[in-house]
């Protein structure tokens, strides 16, 4: 099983492994030449993600569905790529075909929670983190997405402990300690956030989520050096946090980060 970062949501979606199943699931006979032509175009369409282009990933796997509709791993890779595209509506239904054909595999869960985060529906995405929650007590990315969702829902002090959980049992899982510090500093313990986010630096130096909040947090304590250096990383690494919007809404800082950064475009 592979998971797959898909976007600066900090979301893991799933990528099932590329076929191993298809015989099984398949209630027709399979020819060796059916079976490796899916092969083939699963190897494809796994490129073609990874490198970013979605519309071609998604044309392969579609072929995919139409091949072995009944293997689950075909319909969520391409709910996969669909969310990538932002077309959360045909991802969702992808992710019930493939809960529907395997109701037992934690991961569509996971992807329909993600999808539904994107549209704003927190508390229906918390239920299918539950839903992993009680196939896999220990997935971790199930507990950061679940503080994620907590967090849109504005109960930051819930969100910590489940950040908090998702670092006890990945305690390098870099993303669920990003999101705890963030977490922190709308809790008014910036302190200690700013803590965090210079020790994520410091190991990863290419994460611009953490240089661009340490400009933030920096300048308001007028540090404004220190924060400046941050924010040329930052943007080098990734322009669109120059964009305040996609900052607040795709990204979902916490508002009072949000309102430190505005200061520093501001010079306040």
């Amino acid at each position: 099983m592979k998971r797959w970062i898909i976007n600066i949501m900090l979301v893991l979606l799933l990528w099932f492994p590329a076929l191993p199943a298809i015989a099984a699931t398949e209630s027709v006979p399979l020819t060796q030449e059916k079976l490796q032509q899916g092969e083939e175009l699963a190897h494809k369409a796994f490129i073609a993600g990874d490198r970013g282009d979605l519309g071609t990933a998604e044309s392969y796997w579609t072929q995919l569905v139409e091949m072995f509709p009944t293997n689950p791993a075909v319909w969520s890779n391409r709910g996969n790529v669909r969310v990538g595209q932002n077309k959360l509506v045909s991802a969702i239904a992808d992710f019930n075909q493939a809960i529907e054909l395997a109701p037992q595999y934690p991961d569509p869960y996971l992807n329909r929670g993600a999808a539904l985060e994107a549209q704003g529906k927190y508390a229906e995405a918390i239920k299918d983190y539950e839903q992993v929650l009680a196939i896999d007590p220990n997935d971790a990315m199930a507990y950061n997405n679940r503080g994620n969702a907590k967090a849109g829902q504005g109960n930051w002090e819930e969100a910590l402990v489940d950040y908090k959980q998702a670092m006890t049992i990945e305690p390098n899982f870099a993303f669920a300690r990003a999101n705890y510090a963030l977490a922190l500093y709308q809790t008014n313990q910036q302190r200690q956030a700013i803590g965090i986010m210079r020790a994520l630096v410091r190991r990863y130096p290419m994460f611009s989520d953490m240089r661009a909040a340490l400009t933030a947090a920096l300048w308001v304590q007028g540090k404004q050096g220190e924060a400046e250096s941050n924010w040329v990383a930052a943007v080098g690494l990734d322009d669109r946090y120059q964009d305040l919007q996609w900052v607040k809404d795709v990204r979902r800082w916490p508002p009072l980060l949000v309102g430190d950064l505005e200061k520093f475009f501001n010079l306040d």
